[in-house]
C-alpha cells in the first residue's frame, strides 16, 4: 500500500467514525420518547437520553395532562453543595424551586465528631434523621435545656430563635445525614445566625466587657465562621444535661418510626403533627409508604401547601391545578416535590420496590380531603348526576379514609 492509498484508506474509515458516531446518537430509552399513539415524533436534535429515561411521563405525559402548570419538581442532585472539613450541605428553597414559597430544605451531612455550629434562625428548623446518630441541643428564652441522641427515622423541631446545635456521633456511617425542612421558602442555609460569626464582628473590648474577662483572654477566638467542622466527641448524654431552669417542657424530639401507622395491604402512613409532637408547632409531617403498583389515594389539603421529599424507590404524581389544567411528574429517592395549597393529587409507586417519602405542611395540625370519602358521603344520586356512573362504582367506595389504595 502506497502512502498516498494508506492515508485516504485512514480517512475514509476515520469519516466514516465520525458520521455513525454524529448520525448515532444513542437511542432513547424505551418510553422516553415523545410518541403517545399517532401523537407526537421522535426527537430529531440533541438529547440526553439518561435524563429522558428519568423522566417518562415528563417526555411522554398522559393523555390528560393539560396546560400550564408550574415545575413542581427538584432534585437536590442539581443543587449546589457546600464542602466543609467533614462535612457538607446544600439546599432546595425558591431560589432552586421558585413554587416552594411555603417551605424551603437542606440536605445536610455530617461526619462522626463534625459539628454544624451553635446558631439559630429566624425560621423554625424541622428534621428528619436519615441515617446515622447525632447529638443535638439546645436552650429556651428560660434558660430550660434540652439535649437528645437521635437516630434513623427520628425528628427534631426547634422553633424561630431558638439556639441549638447538631454534631455527629459514632455510627455505622460514619456521623449521619438528615434533611431539614424550614417554614419560609426563601430561607437560605447561608444566612443563619452562627455564634462564631457574630463573635468575629463584635469589638473585642466590648466582647471582654460582656463576659467579664480581659481582652487576652479571647486572643483566640475565630476570625471567620466556621459553621461544619470537626470538634471534640461528646460523652455520654447524661454528662451534656446541663441543667439550668430545667429541661424544656415540651421534648423538641420525637421517634416517629415508634409511631403505629394506618396500614393497608398496599402501603402505611404515619402522620406527626402538634397533636402527637406537641413542639412542632408551625410542621406537620407525615411518612408514607408505598408497595409497588400502590398508590397515594386521590386527596388534597385544605390547609396549605405540601413540600415533599422522596427517601425511596420512584413514582409519579399529577397535580390538578383546576382551569382544565395538570401535569405529570416522574420523581426518585432525593427528589423534591411540591403541591400548592388545595390542589388535588395522587402518588403512585411505578417501581419495583417500596415507595417512601415524606409529605410535609407549614401548618400545626395534618389535614388531608378524600376525594373517595367525600363521593361516598354526598348524595349518590347527586353524584350520579354529575358523573354518569352506575350505583355499583359509588356503593364500592369507603366511606373511611384509605389512605393508600391497591395498584
Amino acid at each position: 500500500m502506497t502512502l498516498i492509498s494508506r492515508r485516504h484508506t485512514l480517512a475514509a474509515a476515520a469519516a466514516g467514525l465520525v458520521s455513525s458516531t454524529a448520525g448515532a446518537q444513542a437511542p432513547a430509552p424505551s418510553g422516553s420518547t415523545p410518541i403517545r399513539g399517532k401523537d407526537g415524533a421522535d426527537i430529531l436534535g440533541p438529547t440526553n437520553p439518561a435524563r429522558q429515561a428519568e423522566e417518562p411521563f415528563t417526555t411522554r405525559p398522559p393523555k390528560t395532562d393539560h396546560g400550564t402548570m408550574p415545575n413542581l419538581k427538584w432534585s437536590f442532585t442539581d443543587s449546589h453543595m457546600r464542602l466543609e472539613e467533614g462535612g457538607w450541605a446544600r439546599q432546595t428553597t425558591t431560589r432552586e424551586l421558585p413554587i416552594s414559597t411555603a417551605m424551603a430544605g437542606v440536605n445536610m451531612r455530617l461526619k462522626a465528631g463534625v459539628a454544624r455550629e451553635m446558631h439559630w434562625h429566624k425560621e423554625a428548623e424541622w428534621s428528619y434523621m436519615l441515617k446515622g446518630r447525632a447529638r443535638i441541643t439546645a436552650v429556651d428564652q428560660d434558660g430550660r435545656t434540652f439535649v437528645d441522641d437521635v437516630g434513623e427515622g427520628d425528628l427534631w423541631y426547634f422553633p424561630s430563635g431558638i439556639p441549638h446545635s447538631i454534631q455527629g456521633l459514632e455510627s455505622d456511617v460514619d456521623g449521619c445525614e438528615f434533611l431539614l425542612v424550614f417554614d419560609d421558602g426563601h430561607f437560605s442555609e447561608d444566612s443563619t445566625f452562627l455564634i462564631t460569626d457574630w463573635l468575629a464582628h463584635t469589638p473585642r473590648d466590648v466582647l471582654a466587657k460582656n463576659f467579664g474577662v480581659p481582652e487576652s483572654a479571647l486572643a483566640g477566638l475565630p476570625s471567620t465562621e466556621k459553621y461544619i467542622f470537626p470538634a471534640p466527641m461528646p460523652g455520654p448524654l447524661a454528662g451534656d444535661r446541663t441543667g439550668g431552669a430545667g429541661p424544656i417542657p415540651e421534648s423538641f424530639s420525637h421517634r416517629m418510626l415508634a409511631q403505629e401507622p394506618t396500614r393497608t395491604k398496599s402501603g402505611s402512613v404515619r402522620i406527626t403533627d402538634s397533636r402527637i409532637f406537641p413542639a412542632s408547632k408551625t410542621i406537620a409531617a407525615a411518612l408514607v409508604e408505598l408497595e409497588p403498583g400502590g398508590m397515594r389515594e386521590l386527596h388534597w389539603h385544605p390547609n396549605g401547601d405540601e413540600w415533599q421529599y422522596y427517601l425511596s424507590g420512584q413514582g409519579r404524581m399529577t397535580v390538578f391545578g383546576s382551569e382544565s389544567k395538570a401535569r405529570t411528574f416522574d420523581y426518585q429517592a432525593g427528589d423534591v416535590g411540591y403541591v400548592p395549597f388545595a390542589m388535588g393529587h395522587y402518588i403512585e409507586n411505578t417501581g419495583a420496590t417500596p415507595l417512601r417519602f415524606l409529605e410535609l405542611f407549614r401548618s400545626p395540625t395534618y389535614a388531608d380531603v378524600s376525594l373517595n370519602q367525600w363521593m361516598a358521603l354526598t348524595p349518590h344520586a347527586l353524584v350520579r348526576a354529575h358523573l354518569n356512573v352506575d350505583e355499583s362504582v359509588l356503593a364500592g367506595l369507603p366511606v373511611k379514609k384509605t389512605p393508600v389504595v391497591p395498584g
